[in-house]
């Protein structure tokens, strides 16, 4: 697969806070919450976890809560600022760096367990990105990506969306880009799929979730690094 223009706006200044803001209300962050509780079912206690593409920090800070060793890592410097803050005020440890994921800046063999969340659709190098994560993953690891699939309904979004509990303007203003410019840059299960395929993972576990799905990929407990 060739490299991806990016065709959605760059997460800095005042578009990252907004966005903030939006992923920050009471309702998702009790999402959160959940979400980090289930993503390490099975994880061994005090385990080294990655969040790529990490925005505002939200995930990183329960994944933290929990005891893990977490290390998030984001390209927009208004986002690792915003995580850095967030992190400080909840009054837990997270090393939070500026980084792309397509060139991950950490040690092979690093981590047990890597989570993407919402992004995956933008990264202009997603067989790159893969086959990093694929890199820092210790054997026996796991990478769970959560996205927006393609096949999601215009029904779907819109009982996505009230879930969030925005206020009306951000309600339609998030609608309204998850529906076009989100939703064209997503994958479907299959084209996902296809491109697991061209990468050191080999295959994955797909399962629906809402208006997206999840990607579990495992490193082979016995390979070596390269």
């Amino acid at each position: 697969m060739r490299k991806r223009f990016k065709l959605v706006p760059e997460m800095e200044g005042k578009t990252a806070l907004w966005y903030a803001r939006q992923r920050g209300t009471a309702a998702q962050l009790v999402r959160f919450r959940r979400d980090a509780g289930q993503l390490t079912k099975g994880v061994p206690s005090g385990a080294k976890v990655l969040e790529v593409a990490s925005g505002p920090g939200y995930l990183s800070i329960e994944l933290a809560r929990l005891g893990f060793q977490v290390t998030a890592l984001d390209i927009s410097n208004t986002f690792v600022a915003i995580a850095q803050d967030n992190a400080r005020r909840a009054g837990l440890e997270v090393d939070v760096q500026q980084g792309d994921v397509a060139r991950i800046p950490f040690d092979t063999d690093s981590f047990e367990l890597i989570v993407c969340q919402a992004a995956f659709k933008n990264f202009s190098e997603p067989l790159r990105a893969l086959n990093e994560m694929h890199r820092v993953l210790r054997p026996g690891g796991t990478a769970v990506i959560q996205d927006l699939s393609k096949d999601a309904s215009a029904s779907e979004i819109d009982r996505e969306v009230r879930q969030m509990q925005l206020s009306p303007f951000n309600t339609f203003t998030t609608k309204f880009i998850l529906g076009t410019m989100l939703r064209r840059r997503a994958y479907s299960p299959r084209d996902f799929e296809r491109i697991v395929a061209q990468t050191n993972f080999g295959s994955c576990e797909i399962t629906k979730d809402g208006i997206g799905f999840e990607v579990r990929l495992k490193k082979s407990a016995v390979e070596k690094a390269a």
